[in-house]
C-alpha cells in the first residue's frame, strides 16, 4: 500500500517537473517590456533575458540608470526613461513600445517598478504618506498594465506581476504593505479575464531580499524625520525607544535579507518563457517555508507572531 502511493508520489513529480520544464520556441522573436530596471530585480532580470537572446526594452526612471543598464549588455536591449506615476509619460513610452514591436506585439510585460513609501509605525502618518507609493504601486502599475494590454493579447503573451510576500502577511506598516496586496488582487482580476483571451498573468512573490540595502538609509532617515515632526503628546505616547526599536527592526530585516536576487529573477524568466507557467511564485526560503505557510494560520498566530520582536509604546501607556 505505502509502496503505491510512494510510486504514484514519485511518478507525480516527475509529470510536474516534465510539465514544467517545457519551454517556449523561437525566444529570439520575443519582445519582453520591463518597469524599473535601474538597480534591483528589473535590472537583473534585463541583462538576465538579454543574455538569453530575448529582446528586451527596459523602462528606467533615470538617464543614469539607463546609461549604466545599456554599458553592461547587448544593443538588442533598448531603454526608455518612465515614471509609471505620470499617465502622459506612460501613455508616450507605450507608443514607443508600439513602434518598436510593430506587428510582432508584445510578448512579455513585466511590472517590476514600485517604491517603498513612508513605512514608520502608522499612528505617525497621514493621509499624504499613502499617496504617492500608491499612485506609483498602484495606479501606475494599473496604468502601465491597461495601456500595453492590447499589444499583449495581440501575442496571447504574458503579464508577471512583481508582489511581495507582505501581499500576504501584513508585515510592514504602511502604503508599500496595501500597494502589494493591491497587486495581488488586481492580478487576480486580470488573470480571470484574460484567460479566454489566451494570455497567462503570473504573481511573483518574493521574501526578503537585500536589494533594499541600497533604500536602508532612506528609510532610516524617513522614519527620523517623522519622529520629529510629531506632537509633543505622540512622541509621549509612544517613547523614542519605540522609534530605535522600530528602526532597529527595519535594519535586521533587510541586512539579513537573502542576496540571491537570481531567485526571484528566475521565476520572472520562467513566468515568461515557459510553455505552461505557474499562476504564483514564491521566492526565497523564507516564502516558501515560513511566510507563506504562516499566512494560512488564524490571525491570532499570525498577530503573535508579528508582536513578539515588534516595539512597545512608552511605560505605563495604555
Amino acid at each position: 500500500m505505502w509502496l503505491l502511493v510512494l510510486v504514484l508520489l514519485v511518478m507525480l513529480l516527475a509529470y510536474r517537473w516534465y510539465r514544467q520544464s517545457q519551454i517556449l520556441e523561437n525566444l529570439s522573436d520575443k519582445y519582453v517590456f520591463i518597469t524599473g530596471c535601474d538597480t534591483g530585480f528589473g535590472n537583473v532580470l534585463a541583462k538576465q533575458l538579454d543574455k538569453r537572446g530575448m529582446k528586451v526594452l527596459a523602462s528606467c526612471l533615470t538617464e543614469k540608470g539607463a546609461e549604466n543598464l545599456k554599458k553592461e549588455t547587448s544593443s538588442r536591449l533598448k531603454t526608455t526613461i518612465l515614471d509609471i506615476s505620470d499617465s502622459k509619460n506612460v501613455s508616450d513610452v507605450a507608443d514607443w513600445v508600439s513602434r518598436i514591436v510593430g506587428d510582432k506585439g508584445l510578448w512579455g510585460l513585466v511590472n517590476n517598478a514600485a517604491i517603498p513609501g513612508q513605512m514608520a509605525p502608522l499612528g505617525w502618518q497621514k493621509k499624504n504618506d499613502f499617496v504617492k507609493v500608491l499612485e506609483v504601486n498602484v495606479l501606475g502599475f494599473i496604468d502601465v498594465t491597461l495601456t500595453l494590454l492590447p499589444l499583449i493579447r495581440k501575442t496571447r503573451g504574458r503579464i508577471v506581476n512583481v508582489s511581495s510576500i507582505v501581499g500576504r502577511m501584513p508585515l510592514i506598516p504602511g502604503g508599500y504593505n496595501l500597494s502589494k496586496y493591491c497587486v495581488e488582487n488586481f492580478s487576480d482580476l486580470l488573470r480571470q479575464e484574460l484567460n479566454d483571451f489566451g494570455v497567462k498573468v503570473s504573481i511573483v512573490e518574493p521574501g526578503a531580499f537585500n536589494t533594499a540595502l541600497t533604500i536602508l538609509p532612506y528609510i532610516k532617515k524617513s522614519m527620523e524625520e517623522k519622529w520629529q515632526m510629531l506632537p509633543a503628546e505622540t512622541k509621549k505616547i509612544y517613547g523614542e525607544q519605540y522609534l530605535r526599536k522600530h528602526q532597529q527592526n527595519m535594519e535586521q530585516l533587510v541586512t539579513t535579507s537573502s542576496p540571491k536576487s537570481y531567485l526571484v529573477t528566475n521565476c520572472i524568466e520562467h513566468a515568461l518563457t515557459a510553455c505552461h507557467p505557474w499562476t504564483r511564485y514564491s521566492a526565497g526560503l523564507d516564502a516558501k517555508l515560513f511566510y507563506i505557510p504562516l499566512s494560512y494560520f488564524p490571525t491570532f498566530i499570525i498577530d503573535y507572531m508579528a508582536s513578539r520582536n515588534a516595539p512597545k509604546p512608552a511605560q505605563g501607556v495604555h
